[in-house]
């Protein structure tokens, strides 16, 4: 008995479903991280309270911008993979379906982003992620600012955290317009 070699359209189904379950895993992942976030910020603002140390919430900035950067960074993936499903895999296997087969390959990809409300679902995920990432670190520094009783080192070490939380913040702005056709660097 012969045996029979893998069809281009097989390797395309098998890619599809790798790179789907990858972006399962990445959404999972992506979304915990607003909860340890919160977590992390409820426990850093406990123990500062209960120290009465305004100096501990220092701890929060690093912590929410490295966790911010992660979930951006993991959010930017899964755009990526529904717009390479969109834009490189449907159409390579449509090419390979029969003549006159009206259908469009993997139309949830695009069908979900036609939803009227999909703007406005858009707006509110940033501004909940520019409060869970940066209005609560800042918020953070401004009680510490307040408080006064840091050196001149803390103070230094608080307005470098400032930047970081800021430069976030803009990330997250930009990351917020919708995935383009053509890729860029970055």
């Amino acid at each position: 008995m012969p045996e029979q070699g893998v069809t281009v359209g097989q390797l395309l189904l098998a890619e599809y479903q790798t790179i789907k379950d990858e972006q399962k895993a990445r959404i999972g992942f992506r979304d915990n991280l607003l909860y340890v976030t919160l977590a992390v910020v409820a426990a850093v603002i406990a123990a500062a309270a209960q120290a009465k140390q305004a100096s501990m919430l220092l701890a929060l900035p690093p912590v929410c911008v490295v966790l911010g950067w992660t979930y951006l960074v993991n959010d930017e993936k899964i755009s990526a993979i529904g717009l390479y499903v969109r834009d490189e895999l449907g159409p390579r296997l449509a090419q390979l379906a029969p003549e006159g087969g009206d259908f469009s390959t993997f139309g949830w990809e695009a069908y979900h982003r036609t939803d009227v409300r999909r703007r406005t679902r858009k707006t509110i995920q940033a501004v909940i992620d520019l409060t869970a990432f940066c209005a609560v670190p800042l918020a953070a520094l401004v009680v510490f600012w307040a408080g006064g009783d840091g050196g001149g080192l803390l103070v230094g070490l608080s307005v470098v955290e400032a930047v970081a939380v800021a430069g976030l913040g803009v990330q997250v702005l930009l990351y917020m317009r919708p995935a383009r056709a053509v890729r860029t660097a970055g």
